[in-house]
């Protein structure tokens, strides 16, 4: 993660700075304009106001057109104005959304947002994130967020093809089930979920965690379409927590890949919790996300994990030891996020194999900066075949991939698999 400099040269003319994906720069503690702009797509621009636990404190902290104040910050057409002074102290993060008008049905990003950010004798900043592709229909523009005693924005751009529904899940907003029902803050209108059949029993989902209905749905039908909708098996979550993968936790991507994969866990164990191993340079981390804490919780998690060099291999051991422990009787499913290369690729090989014959089954996803040819070739060999092991490339935002795609690449390999 990247941090620009921008010194204010007395007497010289304001030239407009360009921000890049992931750096961030300083502002002064005086009031902030992020202007969007989007050319051929009507969108709405709203903000959220988190707390050090990255929610909102209350519904009241979702700020847009019909809610257009809170606490120092404001909402007006295509602006957001944060009066930094202004914000409570428990106000940590200002985060800029901007999603597609809810009234262009089918409408989604190609050409990605422009944001302008302006302060007062300050140089003032640009930020042109990368254009999507993948029918992202909401994209975090920018954070403003605190540090020290002072005030810095990061250039996000990350897109989501989810909808602002899972968004606003995201950030611990809560979310009418029912449209008859009015809440105290009247929510954007696409928002707001309508129930609809699934292929399996989500009720547990619905009452625990509604953000993660549509994902589970779609995950159960993949399942369906892959013949093993009515198997069982233990969903366990290794994350890569390599210095190089800052930008993307910081960015909620480790977030919004770990709660498709509790959605994908639903369909395949019902006591709705995953076991999380993180994989760093030291002893790895083994924690849970569940579907009644999962908002926020990588964040959570991650912050009491020292960067590493990734020693999967650990992580593995990790894994597989408490799958043994626990005494289930369905096959593992153990999905192993890889940003780059292993180091100890000896002893990956080796663990592979040792586990065929224990009912796991190895997905590699790939996603981050890194090179993954390790992962990539596992199975280019016909003297090196792992029939428990796969690899997906989740490219480089796996949020933007929509869910039937996503889910496809995780569960394509696992169902052969379950099916042998």
């Amino acid at each position: 993660m990247a941090t620009v400099s921008l010194p204010v040269i007395k007497g010289a003319k304001v030239q407009t700075m360009s921000l890049r994906k992931g750096e961030n720069t300083a502002l002064l503690a005086a009031s902030t304009v992020l202007t969007v702009a989007v050319q051929g797509l009507a969108v709405d621009v709203s903000a959220l106001l988190l707390g050090l636990d990255g929610k909102v404190r209350s519904d009241s902290d979702l700020v847009f057109y019909n809610h257009p104040n809170q606490d120092g910050v404001s909402v007006a057409g295509p602006a957001v104005t944060a009066d930094l002074m202004r914000l409570p102290a428990d106000v940590h993060r200002v985060v800029v959304v901007v999603s597609v008008d809810p009234l262009q049905p089918g409408a989604v990003f190609t050409r990605a947002p422009q944001l302008t950010i302006s302060q007062n004798s300050a140089p003032t900043l640009s930020f042109n994130a990368p254009d999507f592709a993948a029918g992202e229909t909401v994209v975090v523009l920018a954070e403003l967020y605190r540090r020290g005693d002072g005030w810095k924005v990061r250039a996000v751009g990350q897109g989501y093809a989810s909808g602002l529904a899972g968004l606003a899940t995201d950030y611990g907003v809560d979310i009418d089930s029912e449209p008859e029902v009015v809440p105290s803050v009247a929510v954007p209108a696409q928002i707001r979920t309508s129930p609809t059949r699934s292929l399996v029993d989500l009720a547990k989902v619905e009452r625990q965690a509604p953000g993660l209905l549509t994902p589970a749905r779609q995950a159960g039908q993949v399942l369906a379409n892959r013949g093993i909708s009515d198997r069982q098996a233990a969903v366990y979550l290794i994350l890569d927590h390599d210095w190089y993968m800052e930008e993307l936790y910081e960015s909620f991507a480790v977030q919004a890949f770990a709660e498709r994969v509790l959605a994908l866990s639903a369909n395949l164990d019902d006591d709705g919790t995953v076991p999380v191993v993180f994989s760093s340079g030291r002893e790895p981390f083994l924690e849970e996300i569940r579907l009644d804490n999962y908002r926020g919780r990588i964040g959570q998690l991650h912050t009491q994990v020292d960067w590493g060099w990734g020693n999967v291999a650990d992580a593995m051991r990790r894994a597989v030891g408490h799958y043994q422990e626990s005494g289930a009787t369905d096959p593992a499913f153990i999905v192993t996020q890889v940003g780059d290369e292993p180091w100890d690729k000896a002893e990956v090989r080796s663990l592979l194999q040792n586990t065929a014959s224990l009912g796991v089954f190895w997905l590699f996803v790939g996603f981050g900066r890194g090179k993954l040819a390790f992962y990539k070739n596992l199975n280019a060999s016909a003297s090196a075949t792992f029939t428990n092991v796969a690899f997906y490339d989740a490219s480089k935002n796996p949020g933007a991939v929509s869910g039937e795609q996503f889910y496809t690449g995780l569960v394509d390999a696992f169902a052969t698999w379950m099916r042998a």
